[in-house]
């Protein structure tokens, strides 16, 4: 077998993996726990509202502060409590737009990230991120 062609095609593919993975964002499973509900959705509807706070807190803020650390993490873990959705659930339309809210999500902490230490563009994506994750709580609330 042949590892010099091996390992790269390994890499490759462990990188270009998402969802459903704690292996880069540890601390996302941490407030999983904390947000566990009776049922996924539960779960999900509670990261939706400890990330909507916590991205409050983080507005005035500058670089990898201890809010923005803290929400870089419940983005992670709400990203990938959807795969922890029974599959009564995933089968429900409601759910396909909760997966389109999560990468409108995806498509705005990339921009955040960019953004993290320049005012007030952080701030102005801190706005649109809340938005969002309401947006996606209240089409969570209809899967309950």
């Amino acid at each position: 077998m042949n590892w010099k062609a091996t390992i790269p095609v390994a890499v490759l593919l462990l990188l270009s993996t998402s969802g459903c993975s704690y292996l880069f964002y540890p601390h996302a499973k941490e407030f999983t726990a904390k947000a566990k509900g009776a049922t996924g959705v539960e779960t999900l509807i509670n990261l939706t509202e400890m990330a909507e706070a916590t991205a409050r807190k983080a507005k005035g803020g500058k670089g990898v502060d201890q809010p923005f650390d803290d929400l870089h993490n419940q983005f992670h873990a709400i990203d990938d409590g959807l795969c922890s959705v029974e599959k009564s659930v995933r089968e429900q339309p409601a759910y396909a737009l909760a997966v389109t809210h999560d990468k409108e999500l995806v498509a705005i902490f990339k921009r955040l990230w960019k953004f993290k230490s320049d005012q007030p563009q952080r701030d102005q994506h801190l706005d649109l991120f809340i938005s969002e994750v309401q947006e996606m709580r209240q089409t969570l609330q209809t899967l309950r």
